[in-house]
């Protein structure tokens, strides 16, 4: 009986539905263990805990915006050119926030993955004229999650982009970060301070944290000075939080000793 309903099934099914259903069977079984981001990914069958570690680190940083009605946006969609492959994470997302709006952006046509409450936009995450114009749809953004390209440049074109689009009280996170170390991303294993790659460009921004104390004259502070207030380091990740970086110093007025 099993077999012949098996039959019956694939054969009145295209690969594509099939496929579908399948990843609502995931959805429907994730919601069995809500409050478990890893089981969660682990249902959905999204590499952020399979073969990566982020999954403990998400919960930790994103476990207050769970209930909030948030704009959520991931770089990459995954699945490369096949239509009907990725998602993973999205669906992740979808179930993690239930009451998010999770957008995505993927350099392929990734329609066919959209669900209720997940869109999906066509196009690069360096084309600024395109990020400006997906903003303009969604909104400002409450949690960014670079998973794209990797590719150090981009990273870092996507970073100066988009981190202004960010809500006050909001996260930045750069995944799969090794790829600074790895030369056909633009990365190197040789000179960790070679200007161009991710953990320079970041570890510079560590220093936007205490501008406050530069004894500079004249010091004009940076948009990253202003609005940078904490940064987590954590194997292959990153997280960047947004907010008002206005503590005095003890020591240093106007970037001078009083």
């Amino acid at each position: 009986m099993i077999k012949t309903l098996k039959k019956i099934y694939k054969n009145n099914t295209s690969y594509n539905q099939r496929i579908l259903i399948k990843y609502k069977i995931r959805s429907f079984i994730a919601y069995f263990y809500f409050f478990d981001l890893n089981k969660i990914a682990s249902i959905h069958r999204t590499d952020k805990n399979r073969g990566h570690f982020y999954t403990q680190h998400y919960h930790h940083h994103f476990k207050s915006f769970r209930f909030k009605k948030i704009n959520f946006l991931e770089i990459g969609v995954g699945g490369y050119d096949n239509e009907i492959i990725g998602g993973h994470s999205l669906r992740m997302w979808k179930t993690y926030f239930p009451f998010a709006k999770i957008f995505s952006i993927d350099i392929f046509d990734k329609s066919k993955l959209e669900e209720k409450r997940i869109k999906i936009f066509k196009g690069s995450q360096i084309d600024k004229e395109f990020l400006n114009l997906l903003i303009d749809t969604t909104g400002e953004l409450d949690l960014i999650v670079d998973d794209g390209s990797h590719i150090n440049s981009h990273v870092i074109e996507t970073f100066k982009i988009l981190f202004s689009k960010l809500k006050i009280g909001g996260y930045y996170v750069i995944e799969d970060t090794q790829t600074s170390y790895w030369e056909e991303y633009g990365g190197t294993s040789e000179e960790f301070n070679k200007d161009g790659t991710i953990y320079k460009y970041f570890k510079d921004k560590v220093d936007c944290l205490n501008a406050e104390e530069f004894i500079i004259k004249n010091y004009k502070k940076t948009y990253y000075d202003n609005y940078i207030v904490s940064m987590h380091f954590y194997h292959n990740i990153i997280f960047i939080k947004k907010g008002e970086n206005n503590e005095r110093s003890n020591k240093v007025r106007n970037n001078q000793f009083f």
